[in-house]
């Protein structure tokens, strides 16, 4: 939010949050059902009461009005992130509009008090910034920003990593039970024990952990070979856990990684990078709580492929929208982790428009190459952004394949592409002919995202 009263857009409130888990928790909240009393003021301050586990609501206020030090929160309830899943909720559902939070309003006794307080506080010199307070609901003080500020942030990254530390253990100590009784075992404990796993490492707070673990309860019983790729998966799995518990001896870009992958996320810190970036590809994908979108840019003048991340509430769509064939000049900026293709859009010079630019490509085997390269890396790395130059789809037995129109080589297309749409999209601007094809290479595949017919023409997205 730039003025008072400017409500955030669902993009801008989620990026407040601390974790993914708060997102998703955050987003299941944004429903007036929870809410009760809301309202705000054209200060930017927002409040409402959320039902809670008790008899009381929650008493959650948000003061926006403070462009210098930034948002601060208030809430009841007992968690101690900064936003809490009822602050980001709440955001959520006023940024959805008037009808289920009105503007314009004057705050309620208890949410005035906390305001009074920290007005007050600003008045008299303090420092205040973006933070938080928890309590009954009432307006306890809070303590100025500055160096305590920082070391209460400190001593809190340092008992997520103990709890993170606490979690990677315990989660050896199961993958080894498995390995010892069997993998078999695997199959007839269903997926209830998967799941039990996951919740013990939310309660870690590693949502990546989490989210792995319960990749592995989808593959026994799941097809020919299914013991084999669970192994895989376990060894991948115990290698994270590895790289967290001995993170301190790692090069700091794969200790990096490896924070990122056990869902500790940090800040874009890169310097901003000014380029034309042309739109590759945007697609979504959606579960319950969230829905994420991927965009990738492509760097006209660096030669870079950056990807960005927008997320929307559920049932909403993100914010952030890049049609494909476009281009945008805009500065990115990278997040701390290998190969660095992470970024957020810092600043938009222009507003996106058509090109005829396109990528460079390569073959079908210097892709594969690529995406080896990078699994150095990144060991826990699914697919690498890659362009393809002049390749024919043609069917292989029951799925289909890039071929290289002038060599012997060539990629199998992922199982999920072969039953989208897009495929034959990709074939009928193929008609037989070479064209060129931006899409992610991993170890499931090739998955096209949008083709180039051979000549003149613009491009066609396929997801």
């Amino acid at each position: 939010m730039t003025q008072q009263g400017v409500r955030r857009t669902a993009d801008q409130v989620l990026e407040l949050a601390p974790d993914d888990a708060s997102r998703k928790a955050g987003s299941k909240l944004a429903s007036a059902g929870a809410w009760s009393g809301t309202g705000s003021s054209e200060e930017g301050v927002v409040w409402g009461l959320c039902k809670g586990s008790g008899r009381t609501p929650y008493r959650t206020v948000v003061d926006l009005a403070d462009p210098a030090g930034g948002p601060a929160y208030r809430c009841g309830c007992p968690s101690r992130k900064f936003p809490c899943k009822h602050a980001l909720g709440l955001l959520l559902l006023w940024s959805g509009g008037e009808a289920a939070v009105p503007g314009g309003r004057a705050a309620p006794e208890w949410a005035e008090e906390w305001l009074a307080g920290r007005r007050e506080r600003r008045g008299a010199g303090g420092e205040e910034g973006a933070g938080g307070e928890k309590g009954p609901g009432g307006g306890g003080a809070r303590p100025p920003a500055g160096p305590v500020d920082r070391e209460a942030a400190r001593r809190r990254a340092e008992r997520r990593a103990e709890r993170i530390t606490a979690g990677a253990t315990e989660l050896e100590q199961r993958l080894a039970d498995l390995l010892r009784s069997g993998l078999a075992t695997a199959e007839q404990a269903g997926y209830g024990l998967w799941e039990e796993t996951a919740a013990r490492m939310v309660d870690a707070q590693a949502p990546g952990l989490a989210s792995r673990v319960r990749e592995l309860g989808s593959i026994p019983g799941s097809g020919p070979d299914w013991p084999v790729r669970l192994l895989e998966e376990c060894a991948l799995l115990h290698l994270l856990d590895r790289g967290w518990l001995g993170r301190a001896r790692l090069p700091e870009e794969l200790a990096a990684t490896v924070r990122s992958r056990v869902g500790l996320t940090g800040a874009a810190e890169g310097p901003p990078e000014r380029d034309h970036w042309l739109v590759l590809a945007q697609y979504d994908t959606a579960d319950a709580k969230l829905t994420t979108r991927r965009i990738w840019l492509y760097g006209t003048g660096t030669g870079r492929t950056a990807l960005l991340l927008s997320y929307g509430a559920a049932g909403r769509a993100p914010e952030l929208a890049l049609p494909v064939g476009l281009a945008v000049d805009a500065e990115l900026s990278a997040f701390p982790e290998t190969g660095r293709r992470r970024a957020a859009l810092t600043e938009r010079r222009s507003p996106p428009v058509p090109t005829s630019a396109r990528p460079p490509g390569v073959s079908t085997g210097t892709a594969a190459a690529h995406y080896g390269d990078a699994l150095r890396e990144d060991p826990w790395l699914d697919s690498v952004p890659v362009t393809l130059d002049d390749v024919v789809p043609v069917p292989d037995g029951p799925s289909w394949q890039l071929a290289d129109a002038a060599g012997d080589t060539a990629l199998p297309l992922a199982p999920g592409a072969v039953a989208r749409p897009g495929l034959w999209r990709l074939v009928a601007l193929s008609g037989g002919a070479p064209v060129k094809v931006f899409g992610e290479c991993g170890h499931r595949g090739f998955t096209p995202l949008t083709a180039w017919p051979a000549g003149p023409g613009e491009a066609v997205a396929l997801c």
